[in-house]
């Protein structure tokens, strides 16, 4: 594990990475057609460049066509494997570029989704090794887990369990932070952040909500130990992306609570 204290993608070890792989994981109809203007990959690396945000996740094509505009003022962590919603198997999610490439883009951290669970699990387990061991070895580069239970013998994928096992999985196959969805509490994110020991946990974001529901679930992420936050929707969807910015950076790196940050 590659401690993220130093790393490009932390600020004093904890995170606000800003997501835009949805284009590719959910279509535009799905997540751009409330906010238009998003749909161009442009105005999410324009937002990326809030002080708040310590660096932006994006697939393949997006990194090699703005990255090269953005990289004095962005971060860059390349989302290497990905799958259309269109897919209608057990979750599956192929690599899509190589960790050589990323690295030769100046990604800063590269990012993996595993779906244990999934009846592609070891084909998932053994494609997350190949990139962690060649990020490690190679480049020296944090490898980012989004860690999703998910499957057909899977019924619920947010219970406190299930959050602490993903968590777990993680750890043991070698992620040097994991992403994981919010559990619903407090006391059980703690106890998915305790499942991961040392690796940081970060939570995501998830379909937009409240500014204070939202606000408040970051709070009580950041209360459990966690350290940070994955965010697409809940960022960009928004009227105002930079507001909820200043507040979330209030609460992650700065302590404050919902309310105080809304204030």
């Amino acid at each position: 594990m590659i401690p993220l204290t130093d790393s490009q993608v932390t600020r004093d070890g904890k995170a606000l990475i800003l997501a835009m792989d949805h284009g590719l994981e959910h279509g535009p109809s799905a997540d751009f057609s409330s906010v238009p203007d998003t749909l161009h990959p442009e105005k999410i690396f324009e937002t990326a460049t809030h002080d708040a945000v310590t660096c932006l996740a994006v697939q393949k094509g997006v990194a090699e066509t703005y990255y090269p505009s953005y990289d004095d003022d962005v971060n860059l962590l390349a989302k290497l494997n990905g799958t259309s919603n269109l897919w209608m198997g057990e979750p599956y999610s192929p690599k899509n570029w190589t960790v050589d490439y990323a690295a030769e883009l100046g990604a800063d951290a590269v990012g993996y989704t595993v779906y244990s669970g999934s009846n592609h699990e070891t084909k998932m387990y053994e494609d997350f090794r190949d990139v962690q061991e060649r990020a490690h070895r190679e480049y020296d580069m944090p490898v980012v887990m989004w860690s999703y239970p998910r499957g057909q013998g899977l019924k619920n994928d947010t219970k406190e369990s299930t959050i602490a096992y993903a968590t777990r999985i993680a750890l043991e196959i070698g992620a040097d932070m994991a992403k994981v969805k919010y559990p619903g509490s407090r006391e059980a994110m703690e106890w998915a952040v305790k499942s991961a020991a040392d690796m940081p946990v970060v939570m995501s974001g998830g379909s937009k909500t409240s500014d204070y529901d939202f606000l408040s679930s970051v709070e009580a992420v950041m209360d459990a130990g966690g350290s940070g936050l994955a965010v697409g929707r809940n960022v960009w969807q928004r009227d105002d992306p930079e507001g909820i910015l200043d507040a979330l950076e209030k609460v992650i790196f700065e302590d404050a609570t919902a309310d105080e940050a809304l204030d």
